[in-house]
């Protein structure tokens, strides 16, 4: 399956065709890509766009994210220079008290800070250092200063436990029709790759597990997506056609086979560790459950069928686990 076959657009939902007529967000880390026409913008802009190398186009999510971000900012600043206010009143009434009051008869609240200080305006002091600190680090989140978001890695399974996320849950589609059996237990498995963007995350790789579906049934014209399984980079199992059903991933071997595809494109570089994790974990619960039959054959897509899936990366990794076999049967 080729990169471009698989991109829809964001806003109106339509599959790419021409990879002419789509645009890009430009905003680092989102990539989301629309229709050019969905962008609301006119022909000239759209030349703009083409032209000039520094002009950029956002998309409607990064925008907001761009908008929200200054509103948070200012807040902040007001709520440190009314502190700073109350802070400085505070300090001038205790100057005023020390000097009709007898600073032997009260104690310093803290050795290191002077007389005139007390137990208020040290309170004071802390909370400013705190919302002070807050600042920088929503500061930090909104420019990206740190090189990336802070959340942006919290959404995965690095436990070592096996998380299968079922077709409803990850918002497929149920197949048109009763799916044929697949003859149990499965004597062969086939790594694939989708050969599409990654994931990283629960949401986006839901998103991903839909555009595969959606070419599968709509573009293909097939009952359900062709896989049985798909593995995200984020650690999770994205439940296909499951373990009972026969898979359309591999013409000529789909009968006694388990189809399992990496998600995302691994000809240049490496699956996640938690990805390659997951996938090794379900294959194990496939042996547990009897569906795959404990002497069963492990195979790379590119070893019965004219691709390069899984991409020359996953396949040097799968060479090196147990049951990957050179002899096609």
């Amino acid at each position: 399956m080729s990169k471009n076959a698989l991109e829809y657009c964001l806003k109106c939902h339509d599959l790419i065709v021409d990879t002419s007529s789509q645009i890009e967000c430009d905003s680092g880390v989102c990539r989301r890509v629309y229709h050019r026409k969905c962008t609301n913008l006119s022909e000239d802009q759209l030349k703009m766009l083409d032209t000039l190398p520094n002009l950029r186009w956002k998309c409607d999510t990064c925008l907001a994210q761009a908008q929200s971000a200054p509103k948070m900012s200012n807040w902040l600043e007001k709520c440190l220079r009314e502190h700073e206010k109350r802070l400085e009143i505070l300090e001038q009434g205790l100057e005023k008290r020390s000097k009709l009051d007898d600073p032997a008869q009260t104690p310093p609240f803290c050795p290191f800070l002077p007389n005139t200080i007390g137990r208020k305006a040290f309170t004071i002091a802390v909370a400013f250092v705190m919302l002070t600190t807050l600042l920088v680090i929503v500061l930090g989140t909104t420019t990206n200063i740190f090189g990336k978001t802070l959340n942006q890695n919290d959404d995965v399974i690095n436990n070592g436990s096996l998380v299968i996320v079922k077709v409803a849950q990850w918002g497929g589609r149920p197949a048109k029709k009763k799916l044929d059996p697949l003859e149990l237990p499965a004597q062969r498995v086939i790594i694939s790759h989708t050969a599409a963007y990654g994931c990283d995350s629960l949401d986006i790789c839901s998103t991903r597990a839909q555009v595969v579906q959606s070419f599968h049934m709509d573009s293909w014209g097939w009952d359900h997506v062709g896989y049985n399984f798909m593995v995200g980079g984020d650690g999770r199992v994205y439940e296909g056609r499951g373990w009972d059903n026969l898979g359309a991933h591999t013409k000529g071997y789909n009968h006694h086979s388990i189809g399992i595809s990496f998600l995302g494109t691994y000809t240049k570089e490496k699956p996640m560790e938690r990805q390659l994790k997951a996938c090794q974990l379900l294959i194990e619960e496939g042996v547990r459950l009897k569906k795959v039959d404990p002497n069963y054959k492990l195979y790379g897509h590119r070893q019965l069928s004219a691709t390069e899936s899984p991409g020359e990366m996953l396949y040097k990794i799968i060479q090196t686990w147990p049951h990957w076999s050179n002899e096609i049967k």
